[in-house]
């Protein structure tokens, strides 16, 4: 999937993965992607709220090499 940004947010525990991701959106203009690296096994469910919660789609999520990725579209 093709995206704008990427955050590295591995080594990251809660709540500091979703912190720095709301903070990586603010600096993006709607509709440009986000793709989110993290180990916090609780950002899963965590990146999935966030994303309701704050209007943002989480277009997808995935496991590669032990990490969750996410790809978050700005609203």
């Amino acid at each position: 999937m093709e995206f704008n940004k990427e955050f590295d947010a591995s080594g990251l525990a809660c709540p500091l993965p979703i912190v720095k991701t709301k903070k990586a959106l603010s600096d993006m203009s709607p509709g440009q992607v986000l793709r989110v690296v993290a180990t916090d096994p609780g950002s899963v469910c965590d990146m999935a709220a966030f994303a309701e919660q704050t209007g943002n789609d989480l277009l997808e999520q995935s496991t590669e090499n032990s990490k969750y990725v996410f790809y978050l579209k700005k609203a």
